[in-house]
């Protein structure tokens, strides 16, 4: 199960830092490429505003 960027967003870039994986894209809000995404949760740990949830 991959995770998912919500409209929550603010594209702070913190999450991008700490994906070991290279998953997320950048844009007006991030987006997590769940082909890619392992399920780790690091990017939820750290999201500034909690916009990255399980899908």
């Amino acid at each position: 199960m991959a995770y998912k960027i919500t409209d929550d967003c603010t594209a702070c870039g913190t999450c991008i830092d700490e994906c070991p994986v290279e998953a997320i894209a950048e844009g007006d809000i991030y987006i997590i490429n769940p082909d890619v995404c392992t399920d780790c949760g690091a990017c939820a740990d750290v999201c500034p505003v909690e916009a990255i949830h399980p899908e």
